[in-house]
């Protein structure tokens, strides 16, 4: 048993030595390839190092290369750009001789002009002290002739000047604001003249006194009566004056009151007609005609209202407009005054996007004090506002009515448009009595004075005296001339003529000239 283990023994170490020699044959077999590999590595290695310094080698050999070509390039360039701002350098040094010398002989040039002036300057300064000398003595000679020293001269010139040109500061002035006037009527005349266009009044034209007409002179001893009676009752019923004179087959009738007028004329014709003519006979008729006349006013008064589409009048109102339908005003009617001026309201204020309505019941109502200025003392305008507003007309038709004569300053454009539809029912064609002489007179005068002055041609009064046209003879007058002549003619026209408003003087200058062709 114990050699079995022993023998066993034997084997394990034997074992254990092979295997432990087995190992170590392995390992430095192992060893010896890893140096071999590793000995590869190191020539490969070797090999590709010497490669990469091979290859490194020729490309900075390459870079090398092309930094010199680029060196190359750019030196060339540089030298190329070198000599040419040489060149420039060369020609700009040739300009700056050549500057140089100009400014040497400008130099020269401005020394020798420099002594002429010099010498001028002293010449002018001995001429000066001739002249102050000489000027001296002429204002010792010029003292000793007018009396004056030469402040009180002066003194006078200044004043003449002063006042001249305060007088032309002044016509500037009010050239300039009528020209800035006319521009801004600009939209004003538009709406007049649309105005104007759109509405074509008839106008009745009535004398102030009244003449009844009779069929024989025998008739005017009845209308006296025994002892003057009947007159006298025609009198005392109507309030009016009859005069009885020379006038063939006629009989005037004279008063202030115009309804008090027509009820005498009517009276007189129906008694006239009737022939019965006494004192208890006319005052019969003068009342009857006198309600039918109040029956007429009444009807005119609305008539009016009712064709101006104007309604909510007071009654008493209409009865003060309707007796306008016998009253005149410059041979005008004043009933006929009153609507035309209410249509013309009306379409201005159409125009301008105002009430309508509101500007004809102003227009109608604007002259209502004419009909009780004969029993009231004071301008129409104002007796007429106080009517209008004792029967409660609103407050804007009441100053409208007192502001269309500027009794009272005007505060809404109403009572503006009430003063230019007033003047333009007044002022057109026809509309009231002048008398042509004065007329013609006048345009006359105003060619007359254009006339006095020399060098004018021609002259026309037109627009009915507001403009004058004056033609000049262009070879006598020159512009600047044509200028002052216009100035002076509007001189004499204010200090010669009185005239309202205002009158424009165009003074027109021209050369024709003119040639023939001929075959």
């Amino acid at each position: 048993m114990d050699e079995l283990y022993i023998l066993y023994g034997i084997i394990f170490v034997a074992g254990f030595a092979l295997a432990c020699w087995v190992k170590g044959r392995m390992v430095s077999q192992k060893v010896k390839a890893a140096e071999g590999e590793a000995l590869q590595i190191t020539q490969e290695a070797e090999r590709k190092a010497e490669t990469l310094l091979k290859e490194a080698d020729v490309e900075v050999k390459d870079k090398l290369f092309k930094i010199k070509s680029e060196f190359e390039n750019e030196t060339k360039e540089t030298r190329s750009e070198l000599k040419k701002s040489m060149k420039r350098l060369i020609q700009k040094e040739e300009n700056i001789d050549r500057k140089l010398d100009q400014f040497e002989h400008r130099d020269r040039e401005i020394s020798r002009k420099e002594k002429q002036v010099l010498k001028k300057e002293e010449n002018i300064e001995r001429s000066e002290k001739q002249y102050k000398e000489l000027i001296e003595e002429q204002k010792e000679q010029l003292e000793k002739i007018s009396g004056l020293t030469a402040d009180q001269a002066k003194e006078l010139l200044i004043r003449a000047m002063e006042n001249e040109a305060r007088y032309e500061g002044a016509k500037l002035i009010k050239r300039i604001e009528n020209e800035t006037k006319e521009e801004a009527d600009k939209k004003a005349k538009k709406i007049i003249s649309t105005a104007i266009q759109r509405y074509a009044g008839d106008f009745v034209a009535e004398r102030t006194v009244s003449v009844v007409q009779l069929p024989s002179d025998e008739m005017k001893g009845r209308i006296i009566g025994r002892e003057g009676r009947n007159i006298r009752a025609l009198e005392a019923a109507t309030g009016i004056d009859l005069i009885i004179d020379d006038t063939p087959e006629a009989v005037i009738l004279s008063g202030f009151n115009p309804v008090r007028r027509e009820v005498a004329r009517i009276s007189l014709m129906k008694l006239i007609s009737d022939g019965r003519i006494h004192p208890a006979r006319i005052e019969d008729v003068v009342k009857k005609v006198g309600q039918e006349v109040d029956l007429v006013i009444k009807e005119a008064g609305e008539q009016v209202a009712f064709d101006l589409g104007v309604h909510g009048i007071h009654n008493e109102l209409i009865k003060y407009v309707g007796q306008l339908k016998f009253r005149t005003s410059y041979a005008q009617n004043v009933l006929q005054h009153s609507v035309e001026v209410g249509f013309l309201c009306g379409i201005m204020a159409s125009e301008l996007g105002l009430n309508l309505k509101l500007a004809r019941r102003m227009g109608l109502l604007h002259d209502i004090g004419k009909a009780i200025d004969h029993e009231v003392e004071g301008p129409h305008a104002l007796i007429g506002s106080k009517l209008a507003k004792k029967f409660g007309e609103v407050p804007k038709v009441v100053h409208a009515i007192a502001a269309h004569h500027e009794d009272v300053p005007p505060a809404s454009v109403y009572a503006l448009l009430v003063q230019a539809a007033d003047g333009l029912s007044g002022a057109r064609p026809g509309a009231r009595k002048e008398l042509l002489e004065n007329y013609i007179k006048r345009l006359e005068d105003l060619e007359k004075i254009a006339n006095s002055f020399q060098g004018v041609g021609n002259s026309y009064a037109i627009q009915a005296g507001r403009e004058v046209r004056v033609i000049v003879e262009s070879g006598i007058v020159s512009d600047e001339e044509a200028i002052l002549l216009s100035r002076d003619i509007v001189k004499k026209i204010e200090e010669s003529l009185t005239f309202p408003g205002q009158i424009k003087v165009t003074v027109i200058r021209e050369t024709r000239a003119v040639e023939y062709a001929n075959k």
